[in-house]
């Protein structure tokens, strides 16, 4: 690693650099080589995005500890679930995503109807954000003069773009009764903005359940470890007895349906829908747009 910095030929190649515009201070034979580099960007991005498939190093982890292939086919029984729970996550943090991009929607537009431009011109002018490419149909429409508030309530289709409809009422009954647009797109921002702090403050709130469901989680993965520590072998009783393979699935199933009803404890304290239905829970928004 000192050598390219003080071995020979060090000083033409910052020549080369600062003078002449070609060259590279970084020698021929560098280490890492560059391919390693983008083969190791290239293989976290996949990891990323396969983070379900973690689970096969560990059940295999655990089959090799174990000397059987129970914890491998579980493994792979579990990729399925993983993989729809962290799509569930993704789109939660999606969904907020495009909330908070409604909210600065709102925002700017009204800052730019009150400085006096048209609102043709305000709603083109705002960037997309985290609308998605759909924005751009709402960008053409009041630019040349389609129907605003269609394209607005095909956006808010998507999840977290919900107060899209209280965007496109407020716009209809700006073009068609002369109301003032910029405070009626004020109350929607400041509606969905109290909502989202209601959220956030009730989820601070529920956060000591979810650790303590989440360390009740854990427990029968502690005891396996505290019994590994002692020499009583848990993992050859429980995958190489009847009686062992018995209480792993008594178990399993115990452990599996006091999640579930833990989880929905929590998402009836904190007013979750069981499935998103849309605009359904919404206290900000009524199912026609108007701010509540």
């Amino acid at each position: 690693m000192a050598w390219p910095l003080t071995g020979p030929g060090r000083e033409l190649r910052r020549a080369r650099l600062l003078f002449a515009g070609g060259g590279s201070t970084t020698p021929a034979g560098s280490w890492p080589p560059a391919w390693a580099g983008e083969w190791g960007a290239r293989l976290g991005r996949w990891a990323r995005a396969r983070r379900e498939l973690m689970c096969l190093p560990v059940g295999g982890a655990v089959a090799l500890l174990g000397a059987s292939l129970l914890p491998l086919l579980a493994a792979l029984v579990a990729i399925p679930l993983v993989r729809k729970w962290l799509a569930a996550r993704r789109e939660q943090r999606e969904g907020e995503r495009r909330e908070a991009a409604v909210i600065e929607l709102c925002g700017a537009v009204a800052g730019e109807l009150r400085a006096g431009r048209q609102p043709g011109q305000a709603l083109a002018g705002v960037p997309a954000g985290d609308l998605g490419p759909q924005w751009a149909a709402v960008a053409a429409a009041a630019r040349f003069g389609g129907d605003v508030p269609e394209a607005l309530r095909a956006v808010a289709g998507r999840p977290g773009a919900e107060g899209l409809h209280g965007v496109a009422a407020c716009w209809r009954v700006a073009v068609d009764g002369g109301a003032g647009l910029a405070s009626g797109l004020e109350r929607v921002a400041a509606a969905l903005s109290a909502e989202r702090d209601q959220r956030e403050e009730l989820r601070s709130q529920l956060a000591g359940a979810r650790s303590t469901a989440v360390m009740l989680a854990l427990l029968p993965v502690l005891a396996l470890l505290m019994g590994s520590a002692l020499g009583a072998a848990p993992l050859k009783v429980l995958l190489h007895t009847p009686a062992g393979l018995g209480c792993l699935v008594l178990g399993g199933l115990l452990e599996g349906a006091g999640i579930a009803w833990t989880g929905r404890i929590v998402r009836t304290a904190a007013g979750e829908p069981e499935g998103r239905g849309g605009e359904c829970g919404r206290p900000g928004l009524s199912a026609e747009g108007k701010v509540s």
